[in-house]
């Protein structure tokens, strides 16, 4: 493909490429000499399950490799241990060798359900940070001043309002800067909240005397509130290793924007098809419940398999056909991490009552079924993970999502 062919398909969904001018240039001397860019996206097994938020990367990545580029995925076994500060208002755990190599091995699993395995580079950056040893990570820190890393936003707020900041966490950026340099990376992709420490790595790379990288930032994926960044701990989250059902249902409770947003960092579908599809749902050809079931197949199938996203389809469907539940209903969301979810509460803020004292009165009544069974206990606590149909009396339904 052109340099112009590469860069239109580079920059869907991007939010910025640092410098996008010698971007092209590496794309020109690549395709003169056929040598392919190395691309790099780190990925720190902090914990052992990938989401949606972390394949937009891994969607990129994929984008790349199919232009024929060499695709490095690094497992930042090393960095795992210190704990990416990034955005953090405290000092994180510090893991220990063993957790970080158990989410290591399932990290290389779950990746290959996007990525090509023939194609696909899987390092660790244990490999050369080992090696460093403590004289050459003195010699690393040297190369940058306190008052350069106190640019970052997440370390000012921290020092300004004189919350501790361990040593180690200066390391961070440091590390993974140097992480470009023994790849000797081309390109480097990241989070948006990742700037800083991208950055950081073309710095590294002037020091070394090597080509600076260029740095592409892709937006953080919103979940399923529609409103924070999908993450485990906010309960709003969409696991890749999750069963095909649970998947295709929260897919199906999205908000009509979202899955727009969706449908450009997540699906195959082309630009110009979803640009089609935005001007069916404009003139009212294409309902967005068939739009939200189309995505659902996709990212079902891409996970479990060909045909795992029409079966978890008719789930979904007959599941609400047998039971006349309507497949458009209010939402909330909640996270047992944040404490109960009291049935009576979430009734009233997916505004199938008024208060939580109607609510416990309409369960005292017998007019309040979950999941199909009726409730007798008004004051009812959800403790398991997933989604529960909430109904009163035949036409009032809601959807809560217990994470």
């Amino acid at each position: 493909m052109s340099v112009a062919e590469q860069m239109a398909v580079i920059k869907r969904g991007t939010v910025e490429i640092l410098v996008e001018k010698e971007l092209e240039e590496k794309l020109v001397k690549s395709i003169s000499t056929g040598v392919p860019l190395v691309i790099k996206a780190g990925f720190d097994p902090t914990a052992p399950d990938l989401h949606l938020g972390h394949t937009v990367l891994i969607q990129k990545l994929r984008q790349f490799q199919q232009l024929g580029h060499e695709v490095n995925f690094l497992i930042g076994d090393f960095t795992g241990m210190i704990g990416d500060p990034t955005g953090k208002s405290e000092t994180r755990k510090v893991l220990t060798r063993e957790d970080v190599l158990r989410n290591a091995e399932t990290y290389k699993e779950q990746v290959f359900k996007i990525l090509d395995p023939a194609k696909t580079k899987v390092v660790f950056n244990s490999t050369w940070l080992n090696e460093l040893g403590s004289s050459g990570m003195i010699a690393l820190a040297s190369k940058c001043t306190m008052a350069r890393m106190l640019e970052r936003d997440d370390f000012n707020k921290r020092f300004t309002s004189q919350q501790p900041i361990a040593i180690h966490e200066f390391l961070y950026p440091l590390i993974q800067g140097y992480d470009s340099v023994a790849m000797k990376a081309d390109v480097e992709l990241g989070g948006t909240d990742q700037k800083f420490n991208l950055l950081m790595g073309r710095e590294l790379q002037r020091e070394w005397g090597q080509t600076p990288q260029c740095v592409l930032t892709m937006p953080l994926l919103e979940g399923l509130d529609g409103v924070n960044k999908m993450s485990k701990s906010l309960g709003n989250y969409i696991g890749i290793s999750e069963l095909p059902d649970e998947i295709f249902g929260k897919i199906m409770s999205i908000s009509d924007d979202l899955m727009l947003r969706y449908y450009e960092l997540l699906s195959d579908l082309t630009l110009s098809e979803i640009e089609v599809m935005k001007g069916e749902l404009k003139d009212h050809t294409l309902h967005p419940m068939a739009a939200k079931k189309r995505l659902g197949r996709e990212i079902v199938s891409r996970f479990h398999g060909a045909g795992a996203g029409e079966i978890a389809e008719e789930n979904f469907v007959k599941r609400f056909k047998d039971n006349e539940i309507p497949e458009d209903m209010p939402q909330v969301s909640y996270s047992l991490i944040d404490g109960v979810v009291l049935l009576a509460k979430a009734m009233t803020e997916a505004g199938l009552t008024k208060s939580n004292g109607e609510g416990r009165r309409a369960i005292d009544q017998g007019g309040v079924k979950l999941n199909g069974e009726k409730v007798s206990d008004t004051n009812l606590e959800l403790t398991s993970v997933g989604e529960h149909i909430v109904q009163i009396g035949k036409r009032r339904f809601a959807r809560i999502m217990v994470a």
